[in-house]
Parts: C-alpha cells; sequence; structure tokens
C-alpha cells in the first residue's frame, strides 16, 4: 500500500480554530500515517506565516481579496479551480481535505478534475443554519467520500439538515497536552489556601475571534457584576473597536492581548477560562485552558457540554446567551477559589483521556487509510 498524501486545503482570512487544528494535524505525519502538503488562499500575512512557521509545505495562491464577490468568483470562475487542481496533481494527491466553508466548492471542483477524493471536516455548524452557505456546501457535501464532525453537536446538526450523508464521523479536535500542561504558580495568600476568597482579584482568560458568534460583549457584561476580577482577551477580529469601546467603563480590569502565536502565557496566568461563545463546534481555547489545568465558566452551547463537566471541571451558566447567567457562574467561580485546584487537575485528566494530539492524529490516520491509501 502507497502511504496516502493529503492536501489540506484552506481558504480563509482569519486565524482560529480550524487553522491551528491543521497545524496540529499535518505536522504530525508519523501519527497520521500520511504525508501533508496545504495549499492556501487567504489575505492574511499572520495565517500564511502560521503554516509556514510550523514547517509545513505551502502551495501559497498569494494574497488574495476576501468578499462575496471574490467568493463567488473563486469557486464558481476557471482560473483558481485550475491552480488548485494543478496543486493536487503535482503533489500526487490521494486525498483533498477540506476544512473551510470558503474551500468547499472550488476545492470540490479542483479534486474532481484531478480524480482526487474529497474528506471534509465541518469546524462548526454555520454551512448547515446560514442559509446563503447551504446550497454551496450542499453541493460539495453530495460530492465528498467522508465527512468528519469534530463535534457529537456539530454531527447531529449535519444531519439533521442533510440526512442523506453517507459516511459522517466524529473526531474532536486534539490538543497537544506536552505543550499545553499546569505551570507552577506563586503560592497562594493563606486565607485563599484556607479556603476564603482571598483578596487578590479572580483572573479569567478568554481566547477567540472578536466576532458575534464568540460572545465577548456577553462576557463583558457579566464581568462588571463580578467585584474586581480581571479578564484578559486573546485574539482580534472585526467586533474589537466596539468591543474596547464597552470595556472602557471597567477602566484596567481589562486587557486586549490581540492575536498572539503562543497563548499559554495568558492561560497560566489566570485562574479560570472563560468561553462565552453563542454558538461553538467544540472550543478548542476551552481544551487549551483545561490541559494547563485550569477550570472552566462556559455557556452550555453547542459542543461545550461535551468537553466541561458542570461542577466537576468548570460552572456551566444555566442558559445560553445570558449575560446574567454568565455573570452567576463567573461569581460562583469567584466564592469557590479553594476547588479550583482539584476542578483543575480534573480539567487537564479529561483531556489527556479523551481529546489529545495523539488520538486526534490516529483517528484521521484510519480515515486517511481509508479514503487515500493506494496500491
Amino acid at each position: 500500500m502507497t502511504r496516502p498524501r493529503v492536501v489540506h486545503v484552506v481558504v480563509a482570512g482569519e486565524l482560529g480554530g480550524a487553522e491551528r487544528m491543521l497545524v496540529d494535524l499535518a505536522s504530525r505525519p508519523a501519527l497520521t500515517g500520511a504525508d501533508h502538503v496545504v495549499a492556501l488562499m487567504t489575505p492574511s500575512e499572520a495565517l500564511a506565516a502560521l503554516f509556514q512557521g510550523a514547517g509545513l509545505s505551502v502551495h501559497d495562491r498569494g494574497r488574495v481579496r476576501e468578499n462575496p464577490a471574490a467568493y463567488l468568483w473563486r469557486s464558481l470562475g476557471p482560473t483558481d479551480a485550475a491552480w488548485l487542481a494543478g496543486v493536487l496533481r503535482t503533489e500526487r494527491a490521494t486525498v483533498a481535505h477540506l476544512h473551510t466553508f470558503a474551500s468547499h466548492v472550488v476545492g470540490t471542483r479542483a479534486a474532481r478534475s484531478a480524480g482526487v477524493p474529497v474528506v471534509r471536516t465541518e469546524h462548526s455548524t454555520r454551512v448547515y443554519t446560514d442559509p446563503s452557505c447551504w446550497p454551496f456546501s450542499r453541493w460539495s457535501l453530495r460530492r465528498t467520500r467522508l465527512a468528519v464532525a469534530i463535534s457529537r453537536h456539530v454531527r447531529d446538526v449535519a444531519l439533521g439538515r442533510a440526512p442523506w450523508i453517507s459516511r459522517l464521523t466524529v473526531i474532536h479536535n486534539g490538543v497537544d497536552t506536552s505543550r499545553f500542561a499546569p505551570r507552577t504558580r506563586p503560592p497562594p495568600s493563606p486565607d485563599v489556601a484556607a479556603g476564603g476568597v482571598g483578596d487578590r482579584p479572580l483572573r479569567f482568560s478568554l481566547v477567540a475571534r472578536l466576532e458575534p458568534r464568540k460572545g465577548v460583549d456577553l462576557a463583558l457584561e457579566a464581568l462588571a457584576r463580578v467585584p474586581g476580577a480581571t479578564l484578559d482577551i486573546v485574539g482580534d477580529g472585526e467586533d474589537r473597536s466596539a468591543l474596547e469601546a464597552q470595556a472602557r467603563s471597567l477602566g484596567e480590569r481589562v486587557r486586549f492581548h490581540g492575536q498572539l502565536a503562543d497563548v499559554r502565557d495568558v492561560h497560566a496566568a489566570c485562574d479560570v477560562v472563560l468561553c462565552s461563545s453563542r454558538q461553538e463546534g467544540l472550543g478548542i481555547a476551552v481544551l487549551e485552558g483545561m490541559a494547563m489545568g485550569k477550570p472552566v465558566v462556559a455557556f452550555p452551547v453547542g459542543g461545550v457540554p461535551e468537553i466541561v463537566d458542570h461542577d466537576v471541571t468548570g460552572w456551566l451558566a444555566s442558559s445560553v446567551a445570558s449575560a446574567d447567567a454568565l455573570a452567576v457562574s463567573m461569581q460562583r467561580a469567584d466564592a469557590e477559589r479553594a476547588r479550583h485546584r482539584a476542578m483543575g487537575e480534573a480539567a487537564r485528566a479529561r483531556v489527556v483521556a479523551e481529546f489529545s494530539i495523539e488520538a486526534m492524529c490516529r483517528s484521521y490516520a484510519e480515515v486517511y487509510a481509508e479514503v487515500g491509501a493506494t496500491e
């Protein structure tokens, strides 16, 4: 049997969980049993630098435009599909692995032209719930050999919209538990060690794209109701200016770090990881914080309840997209500091047991062997 050769197709403008997952997957050929190449179309220098900095082999189309007209031309026009088909042929690809909505049509067209089977990873439910996305994604999905959902939630939404999907499996995104590991912090003050709330403000960290789906506005609204607590926000996006304006009333309690190549220092300095997403396929940033031994406060949305056990590894709010409910859980985290260490240890144990990068890569190895191995 010939080793599978996988070309990952990424058409995207931002750096997020899907792109970081791809780096983790493609940089471990020994675990996946396959060779990996990235075919990239992006307006973002940072996204190109992410893949190149990870040592991946990248076919870069160059900086491209990202707007509805550019999407339609890229998807339906002749040039980008022809370029991508050329990459697939040059690399002797046996699998075209599509990761983003904007890659679905152009990637599928190119794969069909080159005679290469398609694997799609469904990183969110957007293509199934957004009527402007679904017609394009449905065309690709009908021509996909095997689809992977990153959570049971994403799988259930996909099957509800497209019960005719012939092959759909769940592979949770994984975390490098060696890289994301607990770090020693200064010893707590005596009253904290004894179980009191202490005099040090509770510190939350939140890693997300600054866009409406991630609900950072709700996090800021809730933070205002947790006296003295602080919030470190990592990420960038269309909502940053509005969120910074919203946060001004909280003064130095909120710090915007922008996009960081390495989020570990921020997680290490915090007490609790916060996830305020209105929609969430799984929550890779939550898994990273848990792997570092941090408890979580989050909404019970999407795939989050699959990774956060309420009152064991964190606190799930009583309702979704409610700043009031999120504030109550944040207040509990503040009041129950004596539980943080045990909850953080349980959080890391959960990630190591069920959400390791090794488990993710082994599962994709089975997919690639089934779809892309050749005689």
